[in-house]
């Protein structure tokens, strides 16, 4: 690879594509979307929300 490139430019280019982190994987360096997490009050009130439900439905 480092004999293909022409100039240290490209060597450092090929380098720096080389030992790059997956592409999947650079996407979660921009952090949380604001808004999408869930809270624990919100997860606890979905709960009973889905439990209320299952009994309404005989399970």
């Amino acid at each position: 690879m480092d004999q293909a490139a022409e100039d240290d430019a490209e060597r450092a280019r090929n380098r720096a594509k080389l030992y790059a982190p997956p592409k999947h994987k650079r996407q979660g360096r921009r952090g949380p979307v604001p808004g999408v997490a869930m809270t624990a009050a919100k997860a606890a009130q979905m709960t009973a929300q889905l439990a209320a439900e299952d009994a309404r439905l005989g399970g």
